[in-house]
């Protein structure tokens, strides 16, 4: 037994969740529903993870700001911001591109007899509101990802201020001493649960597939179909985005590919931050960057989303017999864009987007309700597309940043 599992610990991580991504396929097709008994082991991954959501992007973040200065730190936000936008906006517009070259819809039929409720739309202002909580306490039970990270950058230039001081130079280090030590602590935990991801893995993938079966997927085939190749040309753009930026693919997907699967399979940005933030630290990547751009493009940073909503308006166009326009492209890309960070955080918040764009260009809302069937589907490839596109930002901005750096010691050397 301690041989098997020590052979368990030493295999290579991507080839353990490999072999459970197959098991756990085997197993929802061989016994349908019935595969819902191992729900309680994925749970069980899902909330390991999550339970290391906050302190990782606290004390993360808090190390980073104070391994840097203030100016870096704005600047690789405003790159970060930028990134984020445009890569969105491409997203919508790949959507839109391959969506009206397939034509999915087309020939369906809708049932108007049904109702559906979408969630209400909160606004950018809530949203942007949000990013100062109302106490601590109430912005780490909420998981509040831009309320830890305001939390975060006010402390750690609290801390770094601290250290800069005559009179409490040794008191602000004493205080990043033991946050560095929190941070450390938190990393050793995450090599730990690391080992249980193929087993949860294995647990959500059975359930999902014997509940989902071949039916909704044969339904609705040429809509997740169409989605899925719009996620695979976005995915040749960050390919080329690296290349134009001398990075080594190798090396990119080798760290990324497990973050990657994780959220494919958990179908949670968030829930699969620390994962991701394993990952830039294993690229050697700063984590004055990684700990901020990370956790905020798990939060507004939606490029999978933004092809839901775009593929998703053409389907609706198609079944009803009015395609899209090009004034409503451009009403989706733009409406879609902001949607994308508009609903920031909020449960359901791929559904809002689609609604919001929806209502916009009258499409009907029963769409709405037709898409739910296969929002499974369609939000595993849409996640594991999220984090793909959070770690190249960051990848690609960490590269600027040491050309930026090298510059400023030649210019003061």
């Amino acid at each position: 037994m301690k041989a098997i599992w020590r052979g368990y610990i030493e295999s290579s991580l991507i080839v353990k969740i490999t072999i459970a991504l197959i098991l756990g396929v085997a197993v929802g097709l061989i016994f349908g529903k019935d595969a819902a008994v191992l729900a309680p082991f994925g749970d069980l991954l899902i909330r390991l993870l999550k339970f290391l959501i906050v302190p990782l992007v606290l004390f993360t973040l808090i190390v980073g700001i104070n391994q840097t200065n203030l100016s870096s730190l704005g600047r690789m936000g405003g790159k970060v911001f930028i990134y984020y936008v445009l890569t969105s906006a491409l997203a919508i517009i790949t959507g839109i591109t391959v969506a009206s070259m397939f034509d999915p819809g087309t020939g369906m039929t809708l049932n108007t007899d049904e109702e559906f409720k979408t969630p209400e739309n909160p606004g950018v202002t809530s949203v942007l509101l949000n990013i100062v909580p109302e106490n601590i306490i109430t912005a780490f039970s909420e998981l509040n990802l831009l309320g830890i990270i305001f939390t975060a950058i006010v402390f750690g230039m609290a801390i770094s201020a601290l250290r800069s001081s005559t009179e409490h130079a040794q008191l602000g280090e004493s205080v990043f001493n033991v946050v560095n030590g929190l941070n450390e602590a938190t990393m050793n935990i995450m090599k730990i649960i690391i080992h249980y991801i193929p087993i949860g893995v294995f647990a959500i993938i059975a359930e999902v597939v014997g509940n989902q079966g071949a039916d909704t997927l044969i339904e609705l085939g040429s809509m997740v179909l169409v989605l899925y190749a719009a996620l695979i040309v976005q995915i040749g753009f960050y390919i080329v985005f690296l290349l134009v930026t001398k990075i080594n693919l190798k090396n990119f997907f080798r760290e990324a590919r497990t973050p990657m699967i994780t959220a494919f399979v958990t179908q949670s940005s968030s829930g699969t931050l620390p994962i991701t933030l394993q990952a830039a630290k294993n690229m050697k990547l700063s984590n004055s960057l990684y700990g901020f751009s990370l956790p905020l493009g798990a939060t507004i940073n939606m490029d999978g989303a933004a092809i839901r909503i775009a593929v998703s308006a053409v389907f609706a166009a198609n079944i009803i017999g009015d395609p899209l326009s090009f004034t409503d492209m451009l009403q989706v890309v733009i409406i879609g864009t902001l949607a994308s960070v508009g609903t920031a955080g909020v449960p359901g918040a791929g559904i809002i987007m689609i609604a919001t764009v929806f209502a916009q260009l009258g499409l009907p809302m029963e769409a709405v309700g037709l898409l739910t069937a296969i929002d499974v589907l369609v939000g595993m490839g849409c996640t594991g597309l999220n984090v793909t596109g959070d770690l190249v930002g960051t990848t690609i901005i960490n590269k600027s940043e040491k050309k930026h750096q090298m510059a400023d010691s030649q210019e003061n050397a």
